[in-house]
């Protein structure tokens, strides 16, 4: 699944949500990666039933409503890069060639 770029707050922060499915035998699993910024364009790039690499990191979070209530801790997973290499689809899409530049290492992770 492939959304649309949805915008937020004043500042206009952007962000697109790819839904990867990776085959794992005997089921299914979904994994949501979200682009953001710049790289929401990026996806253009992308089609339905591509097979892709993504190049990724983890986010994790913390929130707490109150001082009373429970604390929840939420993940996600950005986005930095991801190639097509299977589909049919466009070569190759670039989220964050920053991230490269700084040195961060690529975990290769087939879905």
């Amino acid at each position: 699944m492939i959304e649309e770029t949805k915008t937020y707050g004043q500042k206009g922060f952007r962000k697109r949500l790819v839904v990867l499915e990776q085959d794992k035998g005997s089921f299914t699993n979904y994994v949501p990666v979200e682009f953001t910024r710049d790289a929401c364009d990026s996806v253009d790039e992308m089609k339905k039933g591509d097979e892709v690499e993504v190049t990724y990191r983890l986010n994790g979070r913390r929130w707490q409503k109150d001082a009373n209530s429970e604390v929840k801790f939420f993940v996600n997973v950005e986005a930095m890069s991801f190639q097509v290499v299977g589909g049919g689809g466009a070569s190759a899409g670039s989220a964050n060639d920053a991230f490269a530049e700084a040195g961060g290492e690529e975990d290769d992770a087939p879905f």
